[in-house]
Order: C-alpha cells, then structure tokens, then sequence
C-alpha cells in the first residue's frame, strides 16, 4: 500500500505493534538518511509484517533529484573520509560494530517484524552483521601495497592502494542487517562513502543502523540510507558519473540489469546474485546424520536463502531410509511467528513467494515427483507455507533448475558420483554445494570437481568474517569478507620512481 503526499507525518509513526516490542524506539526510523540529517520524500510506502500482513510503519519515498543530492553529499564526504588514517577510521567502525551489539534486542525485533524470522535467526544474523564491522575495521589497517624489483635502472617501483570513490550497495529482504554491514563495513574500511538502497520490504534494519551509525560519530554524507523505488534508485545510481563502485546482493536476473546499466560508466561491480545448491551425500555417510544436515541446509531463513540446499542427491541404496529420516527431522519444524521461541520457521516474504512455492511443488507432481511429507494446510496467515519433501525429483522440474527459494525441498537418487558432480554443474547458478561423506578421495573429487565458488564439506555452516563469500557462472561476481573483501572497494596504484639527475654542484 502506498501513502501519497502525506505532510502531516502524525499518521505515520510505528505501529503500536512495533512500538510495543522496542526498548529504544528511537530505532524506528521512517525517513532516509542523507548527509547527516533524516529528510522527507515526496510520499511514504506501507511496510508490513509477512507474519499477519499488518502495517508496522510507513518509510519515505525520495524523488530523484534528492537521490543525486545524497550522491553530492557522499562525494563531498569522501574527500575528507578517504584521507583519514586507517586506524581513525576503525575507530569509527568499532564504535559502530559496539553500539550494534549494545541494540542487538532491538534489531533483532525489528526484523523480525519487517522479515518474519525467527528471533533466534534475527538475533544470529546480527552478530554476524556485527563481525563484519570488526573484521574490515581490523583488515583496513592491513591494506598493503608492495614494493616490486625494478627492471627500469635507478627506479623503485611499488603500489598501494587507493579507494574507489563512492559506493552504491543495494541490499536484499533476506537479509536485511546484514548485507548491510558486510558491505559497508569494507566499503568504509577501504576509505570510501556508501549509499545504502535497503529492499523496500525490509528498509527499517537499514534506516536503525544508519541511527546507530550516526550515534557513532561518523561524519556526515559516509553514510547514506536512499529509501525509494527500487527501479528509480538504481536507475540514478547506475547512470551517476559519480558512483564508482556498485554493489548488489538480489536475483540473477536484477543483477544482470544492473550490469548492462552499470557499463555505461564502466563502474566497479561486484554482485552476489542466486544459487541452486546441491547436498551430495556420500556412500559412506550416517543416513541420519546426513539428512539432519540437508534438513538444516535446505530450511535456513524459511528456504529463502541463497545458500539452501535445492537439490539432495543420496546414493541409491541409503535412498529410502533417507527419506524416512528427512521426513522425520522435517516434522519436527514448528512453523509460526518469528517471536515464539519454539518456532523453527517463519513465514514467506509475500503472498506471491506462497504462490511460486504452490507452483513448483505442482509441477514437481504433476511430472512424477512423490509428495513424501509436508505440503500441510496451514491457517496461520497467507504468508505460511508447511515445509515439503519430494521424493524422486528430475532435472525436467522447476524445483530442480530453479533458486525456489521457499521450503521445498527436493530429493533424487543416485549411483554414480561423476554423474551426480555432472549434474551438480549443468546449471547457471554456482554459488555454494554441500557434501557429506569421510571418504577423502570422494570429497576430493567432490571438491575439485564441483563448479561452485564455496563448497562445505561436512558443516552447513559455511560463512562468516573471514571467508570470502561469492560464486561462479551467474552466481556473482567478486567475493564479500575476507580479505578479499576490501578488493570491490578498492582499487591498485602503481608508482615508478626515478632517480633524477644530480643537482649542479652535488
């Protein structure tokens, strides 16, 4: 729902449903952050909780001539930002990443509210939003360059780094804390200025750390929140002179976009776009254990996870017995609102992430797929989706080649491990896999042979600060954390000093 032209902003505050679970409301924010200062757009659009649909606060609408203004103020920040020493800037970061942790309750709720995670997922991925922050506060101070062995006679030849410029990073729903700081924090790090375009369905955890940022010290115009259209904003960005770098974390297909519209200015870009995951269980590995693991793997953040296991290939022989111990570990999900602590899953973003999750579990039946447990009515709300197996899965099957995104999980049989890495690879998408076995020549083979920029060997858990992030194929370009992480934001100075000639009379 759209709210236009509204001057009277009485009507607009938080809910009394977000009001009532906030310690410091001064969290809530309904307006962009631009140059220090919390300014109004032209209308404000209605953000809902998927939980039960209801409004929980309005957030501003910018038009496009404040969009380029905030592209002023970023431009004229970096100029002082870039110049700061390494260790004044992780200064400000580390009172960023403490005063986060300090409200860690409070982001929490807040997104549970705006995504419908679990509290237990929401307060998780605020640490992990935090870790970033004091890893590229820390990594900024080990920005080296090198010094290289001349092959030009009485010259010294070495790099260094310098930062980008202005950096445009647009954020997914998913995850809304933090893609947030694993971009921003090596953006801010590397020395540059950042505009941040959270999704118009979860701008509030964005808008509540451009608050705490603020609160940190960190001047004005280094961070900027844009909240507006998301074709309006990119397009802005993406034509601006200006930004020199552009981040994104969204669909293959919005990334592709984004490309062809960022080539224009030829911007540095890097992108962490879809994925379409396998778990390969191997001969040798606990049938139990290893669907706990697929079970855990394919219904992180309700299914909708780039990192979720979309396609479950189990050697032929354990195949029954898997599904009997998948199902099993599946019934055991408690599906319901984030905030109740036995809850295990969520709801689905919107309505039409239900309907697509109706559709590629038709389909799957409709072309020989079994329905082995799940598929549930729920009458908890239109946003709830039951989790559900599906034996005999094929290629043929939009479950199979598609990112489904929602709780479907999708398994097949299999008697040949070249065959299931061939497979595996016959995609566009190469983002992560997971393989579970203890043969080390089969994990090996597993390891090289998959096409995948992130392979997970016996841990579902797989990322964190100090791994880089990112895929292959059109899964993404460049990796985030890491040390790797400050290369998107920046870029390598060459410098050739030579000897001049002696000043008459030395």
């Amino acid at each position: 729902m759209n709210v236009a032209n509204h001057r009277d902003h009485s009507e607009l505050k938080p809910s009394h449903a977000m009001m009532a679970v906030m310690d410091d409301i001064r969290l809530v924010r309904s307006l962009a952050y631009v140059n220090g200062k919390w300014i109004t757009g032209e209308r404000f659009l209605a953000v809902e909780n998927p939980s039960n649909n209801d409004v929980i606060g309005y957030v501003t609408q910018l038009n496009q001539a404040q969009i380029s203004e905030a592209i002023d103020a970023a431009e004229q920040a970096f100029q002082s930002w870039r110049t700061l020493q390494a260790d004044e800037r992780a200064d400000y970061l580390l009172r960023w990443h403490d005063l986060i942790l300090t409200a860690r309750e409070d982001l929490a709720r807040l997104m549970v509210m705006e995504q419908g995670k679990t509290i237990a997922e929401a307060r998780g991925e605020v640490d992990y939003g935090a870790s970033f922050i004091r890893w590229f506060a820390e990594e900024g101070r080990r920005s080296y360059g090198e010094t290289i062995p001349s092959h030009i006679p009485d010259a010294q030849l070495l790099t260094f780094r310098e930062p980008v410029g202005v950096a445009a990073l647009i954020t997914p729903w998913n995850f809304p804390n933090a893609m947030v700081t694993r971009k921003a924090a090596a953006a801010l790090a590397a020395g540059c200025t950042v505009l941040i375009k959270p999704a118009s369905e979860t701008p509030f955890s964005a808008l509540a750390l451009a608050e705490l940022a603020e609160r940190a010290g960190i001047p004005a115009g280094v961070v900027n929140v844009i909240t507006g259209s998301g074709a309006l904003v990119s397009e802005v960005l993406c034509q601006s002179e200006t930004v020199k770098a552009l981040s994104f974390t969204g669909s293959t297909r919005v990334g592709k976009h984004l490309l062809r519209s960022a080539a224009a200015t030829v911007k540095k870009c890097s992108m962490e776009l879809g994925g379409n995951a396998p778990f390969i269980m191997l001969e040798d590995m606990d049938v139990s254990a290893a669907a706990k693991a697929a079970v855990a793997a394919k219904f992180q953040t309700s299914g909708q996870d780039c990192l979720a296991a979309n396609r479950i290939f189990v050697p032929r022989q354990s195949y029954a017995l898997f599904l009997e111990a998948f199902a099993a570990q599946m019934r055991q999900l408690e599906v319901g609102d984030g905030f109740d602590p036995s809850v295990s899953l969520g709801p689905l973003i919107n309505r039409a992430a239900v309907s697509k999750a109706h559709a590629l579990v038709q389909d799957a039946l409709a072309k020989g797929a079994r329905l082995i447990a799940g598929y549930d009515e729920l009458h908890l709300g239109p946003n709830f989706f039951a989790p559900t197996l599906l034996a005999d899965v094929t290629p043929a099957m939009d479950v199979y080649r598609e990112e489904n995104f929602c709780p479907v999980a999708g398994v097949l049989p299999y008697d040949d491990l070249a065959e299931v890495i061939r497979m595996s690879n016959a995609t566009e998408y190469g983002l992560a896999a997971y393989v579970y076995g203890h043969d080390i020549r089969r994990i090996w083979q597993c390891l090289r042979g998959l096409e995948f920029g992130m392979v997970s060997v016996n841990s579902v858990k797989m990322t964190g600060h100090p791994i880089p992030f990112g895929g292959v194929k059109q899964s993404g370009l460049g990796r985030e954390g890491s040390r790797y992480g400050l290369d998107e934001f920046s870029e390598i100075k060459y410098g050739c000093l030579g000897a001049l000639p002696a000043a008459h009379g030395e």
